[in-house]
């Protein structure tokens, strides 16, 4: 495998679905050597959402990527011995069951804390590690309901709506990684008596934290924002309008971009009007202004615009469906796909990292790893004997994958 920013980091990720798994990834990616312990039988349960490849999650393989996957019974007393044998030698833990159930298995970050002092112990849920809601489930969707994120996603006249993506528990799994790094840092900084630290990262606080525009609003007026379809909370014209055959987004927010677009678009009498001079303005009086814009770019066939306004120096795109933005030019361009190989099922088309560093870039290695694929080799570099995996093998207390490549006794 290359080599990344983060090489010689060891990280043990107890994640399940996708906010510390998410997390898990970006660490991989930047070269971290990730030990995914799962339990027996089915692993993580996102192996079981399709589509499938054979068996195998799809979404799971590319969440998963560049990690090695370890099946253990942390039910199991002689389980817990293999979570405490890796953990010692560790420098993260992630771990996203809900607040308690580490604890209950007896990894809480005391326990853990005495056991390995430079360990950083990463806990992401839904609501926090404390607080009235703790114990509660937090799914991203619970998460983008209480933080006001569906309050201002829809349409005006329509119902709330969640992003479509799970924004929460990405952006969760995002900063959970940069506090992993930043922990790691500060743990270091105080050399061979560094410490770590316990990082509490929560769904819900990660999408409070996103309403920058809404805070600022609330803030200095008292006043609460509500849904407005594609349209920005403060100025305008930046949203989508339909065109005839489909959708342009542009944002002429600025005196130059504003008088542009009124240009191409053949409404210079609006550039004329001294109601809309200042984009805040426009915002305030959107609902005459917007419809004005809308016929005018029904007329124009959508690249035909997006061409005019490019030209015009306005910034301005069509919207997308995934089969394009995955068969994307300018991502084609810049290699931002790649194949990652996987034992049984050849390569599998991954999402390339944003982060482009010109001396580590990010790794590139397999694809997520069956079910157990790696518990010889790291139960061995853990320091246990053939005959010690063996038999936690036939206790139940781990699963192994493909027998021993070595093929030898040790």
């Amino acid at each position: 495998m290359d080599q990344g920013s983060l090489s010689g980091v060891r990280v043990v990720e107890a994640g399940v679905f996708m906010a510390a798994p998410f997390a898990g990834m970006q660490l991989a990616d930047l070269g971290a050597d990730v030990v995914k312990v799962e339990p027996p039988g089915r692993g993580d349960p996102a192996r079981q959402v399709g589509p499938y490849l054979r068996g195998e999650g799809s979404a799971f393989l590319r969440l998963n990527r560049n990690k090695r996957s370890v099946a253990v019974d942390l039910k199991h007393p002689e389980g817990k011995a293999v979570l405490t044998r890796l953990l010692t030698n560790a420098d993260v833990f992630l771990q996203n069951l809900r607040p308690g159930a580490m604890d209950a298995l007896g990894f809480d970050y005391e326990t853990v804390r005495a056991l390995n002092p430079r360990l950083v112990y990463v806990s992401l849920s839904g609501w926090g590690q404390d607080g009235p809601r703790a114990s509660l489930p937090g799914l991203d969707v619970m998460a983008q309901a209480r933080a006001g994120l569906m309050s201002i996603t829809g349409e005006p006249d329509g119902p709330p709506a969640k992003v479509g993506v799970p924004l929460c528990d990405l952006t969760c799994g995002l900063y959970a990684a940069l506090a992993a790094v930043a922990a790691l840092r500060a743990r270091d900084a105080g050399g061979a008596d560094g410490v770590g630290q316990h990082v509490d990262v929560s769904l819900f606080e990660s999408a409070v934290s996103m309403g920058i525009w809404e805070a600022g609003r609330y803030f200095a007026t008292g006043e609460v924002g509500g849904r407005l379809g594609s349209a920005h909370q403060s100025t305008a014209p930046y949203q989508a309008f339909a065109t005839a055959d489909g959708w342009v987004t542009f944002g002429a927010v600025t005196p130059r971009t504003w008088v542009a677009a009124c240009d191409v678009l053949g409404l210079g009498e609006l550039a004329d009007d001294p109601r809309y001079a200042d984009a805040y303005q426009r915002q305030l009086l959107r609902s005459e202004l917007t419809p004005v814009i809308g016929r005018a770019t029904r007329g124009w066939q959508t690249g035909v615009l997006v061409g005019a306004l490019e030209k015009a120096g306005v910034p301005c795109a069509p919207i997308a469906d995934y089969a394009e933005v995955f068969t994307d030019d300018h991502l084609g361009e810049r290699g931002y796909y790649w194949d990652a190989p996987h034992p049984t099922l050849g390569d599998v088309r991954q999402l390339g990292s944003p982060m482009r560093m010109s001396a580590t870039p990010p790794v590139r290695g397999p694809a997520g790893p069956p079910l157990g694929a790696d518990s010889r080799d790291v139960l061995r570099e853990a320091g246990f004997a053939r005959s010690e995996i063996e038999r936690l093998e036939a206790a139940g207390a781990v699963r192994c994958g493909e027998p021993d490549r070595e093929g030898r006794s040790e």
